[in-house]
């Protein structure tokens, strides 16, 4: 979107305050992210109050699923867009402003992402994502998205490589694959390509450093894509396998195709042919019909596979699916506190993994200023994703942002690490 407002003559600002449009992209996936979504439109709203010439724009999901509910609550948005009506975001706001044209539009077909799009550089300049696919054709029970955005739709292979050689000689070193599933990536067309023939043509772009895979499907890991991860130096040994949950019962209630046992095997899998990987998943707690019984099985999961990250989800109840229909209801303060029995315990693990990491060299990609101290700058190890994951942070030697720098590990935080970047040479040594 701030692509093609910038490619129309517009200039991004990063402060409301003197803006002539005000644009706020929307979540919807849960009911938290749609009250977050109505907070950031009604504080923006009362910009509005100082200035009746400034335009207040809504986009995204919370579009696409409440549209007709936000046209008549919220008089102060001036333009509504959906997932698939933002191309055509610039033209729109012209034409509400000048005639009088309809405030909402979210009816146009699911956009193809066919193309090369504009894009904005509103990452780090050494940093960027590039969307391989949208909308998903899984049917998770508990999951609105597949409503929300559609069929799972491939972007095509030449378009996604021309993307990333832009991006590249731009100043991006790391490049983050995403998609809703990025593990399904050319199966909607039959394949090939696939996931394994992209990441052999972006492995290929001598400027990228590190290309890394966020939100795949435990099921969908193949043989063929481990060996492909192997093979590259570039890609991150890093997956991002969401499993949701570790009892037979609940993931057949939940819709998801595997079973504890594939989670087993595959993590089996994924150590023995790609040493010192990282696997990161996230699980739900509190869905319906959730017994302890459940509850420890995924738990002994957790426990047995010993993820690198973990993220917990406490279950909201989505109006429009089909898990919004089960019972029974698992109470909410039951809930939370196997919320926190799971973070208790992947506290411990995490604590033990980064002590271990004490005393050694890692490669640290240097990523600037400290947002905790102006006083020291932080990275990230490979096996750490921006803003997900934990940080590292610089105490001693000179760092070049963007540039991937030998640090030795001084200390472990609960979640996070100190060290001092040294010199090659000692690098060379160890």
């Amino acid at each position: 979107m701030l692509g093609r407002f910038t490619a129309a003559g517009w200039e991004v600002v990063d402060r409301p305050q003197g803006a002539n449009v005000l644009l706020v992209n929307t979540c919807a996936f849960i009911e938290s992210a749609c009250r977050e979504a109505v907070d950031s439109i009604l504080e923006l709203a009362r910009h509005k109050e100082q200035d009746p010439e400034v335009r207040l724009l809504v986009a995204g999901c919370l579009v696409q699923r409440y549209g007709a509910e936000l046209l008549r609550d919220l008089p102060e948005v001036d333009l509504f867009v959906g997932v698939n009506d933002f191309p055509r975001l610039p033209g729109l706001l012209t034409a509400v402003a000048s005639n009088g044209l309809s405030r909402l539009h979210c009816q146009a077909p699911p956009y193809p992402f066919a193309g090369l799009e504009p894009r904005y550089p509103a990452t780090p300049p050494h940093l960027a994502y590039l969307k391989i696919a949208e909308g998903c054709s899984h049917r998770c029970t508990f999951c609105v998205i597949p409503r929300i955005r559609g069929p799972y739709r491939s972007r095509p292979l030449p378009v996604l490589v021309a993307e990333a050689r832009r991006l590249a000689a731009q100043g991006v070193r790391e490049l983050i694959l995403v998609a809703q599933d990025t593990t399904s990536y050319g199966q909607d067309w039959g394949g090939p390509p696939g996931l394994v023939e992209l990441l052999e043509e972006l492995a290929r772009i001598p400027e990228l450093t590190w290309i890394r895979l966020l939100y795949g499907h435990p099921a969908r890991v193949t043989d063929e894509l481990l060996a492909a991860m192997a093979a590259s130096p570039k890609i991150c040994p890093y997956l991002d396998l969401p499993i949701q949950h570790g009892h037979p019962e609940m993931l057949r209630r939940m819709g998801r195709s595997y079973t504890p046992e594939l989670v087993r095997q595959l993590a089996r899998k994924v150590r023995e042919q790609l040493p010192g990987a990282t696997l990161r998943t996230t699980v739900m707690v509190g869905f319906p019909g959730e017994t302890e019984e459940h509850f420890a099985a995924l738990t002994e999961l957790v426990r047995e596979v010993r993820f690198e990250h973990l993220g917990i989800f406490l279950y909201s109840s989505e109006n429009g699916t089909p898990a919004a229909g089960f019972a029974p209801k698992v109470p909410r303060r039951v809930a939370r506190r196997r919320v926190r029995l799971l973070k208790e315990m992947q506290a411990g693990i995490v604590k033990k993994r980064l002590r271990a990491l004490v005393g050694t060299v890692q490669p640290v990609l240097v990523e600037g200023v400290s947002r905790e101290s102006d006083y020291l700058l932080s990275g990230r190890l490979m096996s750490q994703a921006p803003d997900i994951d934990g940080q590292v942070y610089l105490t001693a030697g000179e760092g070049r942002v963007g540039e991937i720098q030998p640090v030795r590990v001084t200390r472990a935080l609960p979640f996070d690490l100190l060290g001092e970047i040294v010199a090659e040479v000692e690098t060379a040594k160890r």
